[in-house]
């Protein structure tokens, strides 16, 4: 836990997923989707976070099927459990993994927090029944490293600034910025079929600018105290935010699937 950056006990980390999945919902279900997944299905959630992507799993699998969603902290998804969905405290690198197989393993914003991606990855495609789908989803903000690509002024110009020193934070916890660029590849060396990926660059959206002022809360004292801001810089962008007028922009959210081999006859 001291490692992640956006550590989910803090009270900011609601606010953060409510954005997370206004902003992103519509796109992962539509992924899932594509891919088939519906009733009856077993799915595994690793790092689910928030509760709104565990909720519309189970939504869709309706009775017959299983959604189990794990994380390292379940207080924000505990009490949603019940019916087909499965909450558990899980380590996807050191605890041993689910005794079971799945028709969908999904990840989101999980993988480049990790210390060893490579491991975790390695896991959830061994969790894969032949014929399943793994779907990873994770930002790459070093292909588009920005709040505000329309600098137009001083607001902007801050909330440039303090987005790069975010960005320096998380490379200090061990975050690769570049790694949403490299699942395709990363799925295809794993011998995964049908493989593909699309990218999505939300821009201007309110949710935007709540995640922006949820995360700047988030990490405030880890700013301050890396002398990376100073208590005004951080309020000022806070007032720029209320004012609705920042064009803020998400890093890229890069989605890839592909599917574990059927067993030859």
């Amino acid at each position: 836990m001291t490692r992640y950056l956006l550590d989910n006990r803090r009270p900011e980390a609601g606010e953060r997923f409510a954005a997370l999945a206004e902003l992103f919902d519509p796109w992962t279900f539509r992924h899932l989707d594509d891919v088939g997944l519906g009733e009856g299905w077993r799915c595994w959630e690793v790092g689910a976070g928030g509760v709104s992507v565990p909720r519309g799993l189970a939504e869709r699998v309706g009775t017959n099927g299983r959604v189990l969603a794990t994380d390292i902290d379940v207080s924000w998804i505990e009490a949603a459990a019940g019916g087909a969905l499965e909450i558990r405290r899980h380590d996807v690198i050191h605890d041993p993994p689910p005794a079971e197989t799945f028709d969908l393993v999904h990840a989101r914003l999980v993988l480049v927090h990790l210390t060893d991606r490579a491991a975790a990855l390695r896991v959830m495609i061994d969790a894969l029944r032949p014929g399943g789908w793994l779907v990873l989803e994770d930002a790459d903000p070093a292909l588009q490293p920005l709040a505000c690509p329309d600098e137009r002024g001083p607001a902007e110009e801050l909330a440039n600034r303090l987005r790069t020193q975010i960005r320096t934070l998380l490379a200090q916890r061990g975050a690769d910025l570049a790694y949403g660029r490299t699942l395709p590849r990363l799925l295809r060396e794993s011998d995964l079929t049908d493989v593909n990926a699309e990218a999505y660059f939300p821009i201007a959206s309110r949710a935007c600018a709540i995640l922006e002022a949820a995360t700047i809360q988030h990490v405030r004292d880890q700013l301050l105290a890396a002398e990376l801001a100073t208590p005004a810089e951080i309020e000022t962008h806070l007032i720029n935010l209320t004012r609705g007028d920042l064009d803020l922009m998400f890093a890229p959210m890069i989605t890839a699937w592909g599917r574990k081999p059927s067993l030859r006859k």
